[in-house]
């Protein structure tokens, strides 16, 4: 059974055609990665990052490739603030100076070759051949390149792959992107190592400096930092919680730790709610601040993942009664979040996994593309703390052990999940920038419920991230009756028009021999059991 919800359809394809061609899961997440990068450059690419959870199942080993950007060597703590001392607006997200190094080849790198089977020229070239070749343009990529049509109607590269006299074509169009073909065939030729080193990366650095208008955004070929580090697992009973790497998994087995200092089961559903709220309350206000770069500080992660630090925030907690955010000490102001980064799951025949969340932060990045590569540029260090209690363009907002410094990791709401209960495995995630860690949380709830792959992935969401004090939440997430007992409790309730995330779930039931997958409907992919 080769179970692969998908993104992009094209992506999933990708990977079952590497499974069914003597690769493994690790190698067909190298596929997928680089699909995803021809045919969703909304969310994911080469140019960005994110975090590979794995699991082998011939030894049980379990770890996360952390893949993620990082600060160039010209980084400086004030570099989007003014003269005053304040933001420069669009300078940290629309520029070039927006752009972290890229973690992903480094990442497919290692994922390839120390976990993988066949060759990465062979993981490949399925989405070599949707750059070449082209693929039909779809609904939703259509409607993300008109969302950003005045700036890429006056960007040569991007016009020149997607656009047809200015104007965004027909669905259904066949969308080419020669220059994507050729990046791509030469990474297959002279490994994924070679993004970082020799001609490649003279040229990206060439091209970055040349959309940078100071000149100052790269100042040498950069180099890869990605590398494995053990997951984090937390066991409560017969639940065992792995999230991935050293600071993407602190908030979900905190969030998990707290609430099982509760009987969720014996609860009225408003109160269990208002539970979930207040432990992503406390959540959110941790992340901002103490969570950083371990490489630049020392996070507490002992203290942070312990059941006794969950057990006295659990029992500042009351199940009818919303604790108000300013109230915790901590970090002010806030925003919206948004929907970007993608996120998909595999699990091969022998029981390898993996979750993978990947991301280039918003939409297309920047939206610049580096001239002759078909890469656009990422804005990742848009996920620093530019200044104490700003928000960034999700609303989080951060302390100094998140502050910009030359080589060192942006944090990230990135949260791939194994959840396993002994007799059932969920393999998980979901792009939706802040909304990211609630999503794993109410999944993993779900499934230890009970749940199906298919009602995981619908069931409707709510959020609460301490800044802004708000819970923004689907409709279905609460009823009217249980709106008016939230609201009378104190939590202000913020309805959204929209629904959020795309959350992929694989499910094995090793006790009945069975597994199962489901793609979010809010998407547009599809579980695919080969």
């Amino acid at each position: 059974m080769r179970p692969s919800p998908r993104p992009h359809p094209l992506a999933t394809a990708a990977g079952l055609e590497i499974l069914r061609n003597g690769g493994n899961a690790f190698d067909a997440a190298v596929a997928v990665s680089a699909a995803l990068t021809v045919v969703e450059p909304t969310g994911s690419g080469l140019t960005g990052g994110g975090i590979y959870l794995l699991h082998r199942q011939s030894d049980g080993f379990e770890t996360a490739i952390d893949a993620r950007e990082f600060a160039p060597a010209a980084a400086s703590r004030d570099m989007f603030l003014d003269a005053k001392g304040e933001p420069v607006p669009g300078l940290s997200t629309d520029s070039a100076l927006a752009a972290g190094i890229p973690g992903e080849p480094a990442g497919m790198a290692l994922l390839a070759e120390k976990y993988g089977k066949v060759s990465v020229a062979k993981s490949l070239a399925p989405a070599i051949r949707l750059a070449r070749d082209g693929f039909p343009l779809s609904a939703r990529l259509h409607d993300s390149l008109e969302k950003r049509l005045a700036q890429f109607a006056s960007e040569p590269d991007v016009a020149r792959n997607f656009l047809r006299d200015g104007a965004v074509p027909p669905v259904g169009t066949v969308i080419r992107q020669p220059e994507l073909a050729a990046t791509l065939e030469y990474l297959a030729q002279h490994g994924l190592q070679s993004f970082y080193q020799g001609t490649f990366a003279a040229r990206l650095v060439a091209g970055v400096r040349a959309q940078a208008a100071s000149g100052r955004r790269l100042t040498s070929p950069p180099i890869a930092r990605s590398s494995a580090h053990q997951s984090l697992v937390s066991t409560a009973g017969a639940r065992r919680f792995g999230a991935a790497a050293e600071l993407r998994g602190i908030a979900l087995i905190e969030a998990l730790n707290i609430l099982a200092q509760f009987d969720l089961h014996s609860v009225t559903p408003v109160q269990r709610k208002q539970l979930v709220i207040e432990a992503m309350r406390r959540v959110h206000r941790d992340r901002a601040l103490y969570l950083g770069d371990p490489d630049f500080i020392d996070v507490p992660v002992s203290r942070l993942t312990s059941a006794d630090y969950a057990a006295g925030l659990a029992a500042s907690i009351r199940p009818d009664r919303a604790t108000p955010s300013d109230s915790l000490p901590g970090l002010g102001a806030g925003a919206a979040a948004g929907p970007q980064t993608t996120h998909f799951s595999v699990l091969d025949r022998d029981g390898n996994r993996v979750a993978a969340t990947i991301t280039v932060n918003f939409y297309f990045g920047t939206g610049r593309m580096i001239a002759g590569t078909g890469l656009f540029l990422n804005n990742e260090m848009d996920d620093f703390s530019m200044k104490p209690g700003v928000p960034n363009g999700f609303g989080l907002v951060g302390a100094d052990a998140n502050a910009i410094a030359p080589h060192k990791r942006m944090l990230s709401s990135v949260t791939p999940v194994f959840v396993d209960t002994g007799s059932r495995v969920l393999i998980g995630g979901s792009p939706g920038g802040s909304r990211i860690i609630g999503m794993s949380l109410l999944a993993a709830l779900a499934f230890l419920d009970g749940r199906s792959a298919a009602e995981i992935v619908a069931v409707p969401r709510f959020h609460q991230q301490y800044i802004p004090d708000a819970v923004q939440y689907e409709p279905g997430a609460f009823s009217a009756d249980e709106a008016k007992v939230l609201a009378a409790q104190g939590d202000v309730l913020e309805p959204a028009t929209y629904r959020w995330g795309n959350f992929q779930a694989v499910i094995w039931d090793r006790a009945a021999g069975k597994v199962e997958a489901a793609s979010d409907p809010r998407g547009e992919g599809g579980g695919v059991v080969d």
